[in-house]
């Protein structure tokens, strides 16, 4: 019975993700009408005006907006990275992380070395994968550049991303915190809209049947699109269970609402992609609203499985 369940769930799902495929939703149809877009950008919520694409094989900064319901390159600007190159590992290899971020401070240039410029926003490096992957380090800063001696070749940083003191300051204006990605690559990898429309949909059903096991308390659907290398903070996938299951008995659900979904594929390791989204979940004592991010990863035989998880 429970299999016939489950079945008749994905069915469901897929016919659900089959019927958004045809909506005129601002993602779609710039997906449609483009001729090639960034590999990454499998769908943006309309709350996401701004993607910032650092490029680091051309030292440029490109940044990617909506425009008439596409999303089209609006500009690009010279950038600096680590002094010894991408794939940061540890504290103090002066290397520049790879993945996708979040900016989450404007910080306050006064109180800095001048070194920083006119502007500087931290970066939410390390992230959860970058934490399962043992990579250590912080101060990933986006900033500008010292303003007596503003020249800086292209590797030249501690592994911030540094900009034009005048380009820093008009990215200043665009900036959401917790909101625009920032995606660092080695080079940018294109897509056709057919390519990334189809990945888009498959992503979609799996987000949608982990939703739909939260709000029914299906705890053996849920679980199961956790992957055995699964970890939260500091639990492994079999901790993660045992307490996954007392929240579930302890905390039944009325039901479960995701909204401003942004599905990204990850820059640098080929399977792996994130989904970030605001999720309500409805309880007795009143609404629970968690910006929540999955880090999924998909597998040579088709299957999608979570790897890491946060919040932020």
């Amino acid at each position: 019975m429970q299999d016939t369940r489950q079945l008749f769930l994905m069915i469901t799902v897929l016919l659900l993700a089959l019927s958004r495929g045809a909506m005129a939703d601002d993602t779609v149809a710039a997906l449609s009408r483009s001729s090639q877009l960034p590999a990454y950008l499998l769908e943006l919520p309309d709350s996401v005006s701004n993607i910032l694409i650092a490029d680091v094989a051309s030292a440029t900064m490109r940044r990617f907006v909506r425009s008439g319901g596409n999303i089209v390159e609006k500009d690009r600007r010279y950038m600096s990275i680590g002094l010894n190159g991408t794939g940061k590992e540890r504290a103090w290899d002066r290397k520049t992380p790879l993945g996708v971020y979040f900016i989450t401070e404007k910080l306050d240039t006064s109180k800095l070395d001048d070194k920083y410029g006119a502007a500087a926003f931290s970066l939410d490096y390390p992230n959860a994968r970058d934490r399962q992957k043992h990579r250590t380090g912080s101060g990933i800063w986006l900033h500008g550049v010292d303003h007596k001696h503003p020249d800086r070749p292209p590797r030249d940083t501690d592994g911030c991303l540094a900009l034009p003191n005048e380009e820093i300051l008009l990215l200043a204006e665009v900036i959401e915190l917790l909101v625009t990605p920032v995606i660092v690559a080695r080079e940018i990898v294109w897509a056709t809209p057919d390519e990334l429309e189809s990945t888009r949909l498959e992503f979609r059903l799996m987000l949608d049947i982990w939703k739909d096991s939260l709000a029914r308390g299906d705890l053996k659907t849920y679980l199961s699109l956790y992957s055995d290398d699964f970890q939260y903070r500091k639990m492994d996938k079999d901790e993660w269970s045992s307490y996954r299951l007392g929240v579930f008995e302890a905390r039944p659900l009325a039901g479960v609402t995701i909204d401003d979904v942004m599905l990204l594929a990850d820059p640098e390791e080929p399977n792996l992609f994130l989904s970030r989204f605001t999720q309500v979940l409805l309880t007795d004592a009143g609404p629970v609203t968690t910006t929540k991010r999955l880090y999924w990863r998909h597998g040579e035989g088709g299957g999608w499985e979570i790897v890491a998880e946060d919040s932020g």
